[in-house]
């Protein structure tokens, strides 16, 4: 089996050797990079896998890293914070990361949850499988997303929501169901995180849109549903 890449962007040196230790007990292969413009620079030249993003870094905070890195590549991104307020967690999420992991944390729980952020980035339906709903077609194979015929660039999370709620076309969806199907029910994250994913799903779709007309409907107080 091919060894993960892993970028490690944190700038607190011990930090660092200890969860590159787990890391690559797991077998995965490690670069640190130590700010954000190194971040960046060993983005192009390393290729990760995945990308473990702190968001207080010198040079570039890790928001910054993340849009940058978003234009660029769907590279699944796991944020590291100390902050605990939930508007800095759902800023990151709506920039396009895919998860994140709240300081202190134990290097145990950080390599579980790299783990199943790439699994749910590489699973796929079953093979050959196209998604239809409308104007919006999805293959999962591919991981390509195209709606009026122009491509969406999806986020893992973005494309494994978009994809429950396609298979369920004009059907009311919660938040907790939309979680649960996307990322399985042992997901640690929490039901509000949905809500910015899908506002990048919509501000995607309505980018191709020539009226920024959306099938994306919010149901208030109940989930989201698409409609056929």
């Amino acid at each position: 089996m091919a060894r993960n890449k892993i970028l490690l962007v944190e700038d607190e040196p011990k930090v660092c050797e200890l969860i590159k230790a787990y890391l690559v007990k797991d077998g995965d292969d490690v670069v640190i990079a130590g700010d954000g413009k190194s971040a960046i620079e060993q983005f192009k030249l390393f290729k990760p896998d995945l990308i473990l993003l702190d968001l207080n870094l010198p040079e570039l905070d890790g928001l910054e890293v993340c849009r940058i890195i978003r234009k660029q590549s769907n590279v699944p991104i796991i944020m590291l914070t100390a902050r605990d307020q939930e508007v800095d967690k759902v800023v990151g999420l709506e920039i396009g990361a895919d998860d994140y992991v709240t300081k202190p944390f134990s290097p145990r729980e950080l390599a579980a949850r790299v783990g199943a952020v790439l699994r749910r980035y590489r699973e796929g339906l079953k093979k050959g499988e196209q998604i239809v709903a409308g104007e919006l077609r999805l293959d999962p194979d591919k991981h390509e997303a195209t709606y009026l015929g122009q491509p969406l660039s999806l986020t893992a999370a973005e494309f494994k929501l978009l994809s429950v709620l396609a298979r369920n076309p004009g059907r009311v969806c919660t938040r907790l169901q939309m979680m649960d199907s996307a990322f399985g029910e042992s997901y640690e994250g929490y039901e509000r995180t949905i809500d910015a994913h899908v506002k990048n799903i919509r501000q995607k779709m309505a980018q191709v849109a020539p009226d920024g007309a959306n099938p994306l409907a919010t149901i208030r107080g109940v989930g989201y549903k698409l409609e056929g």
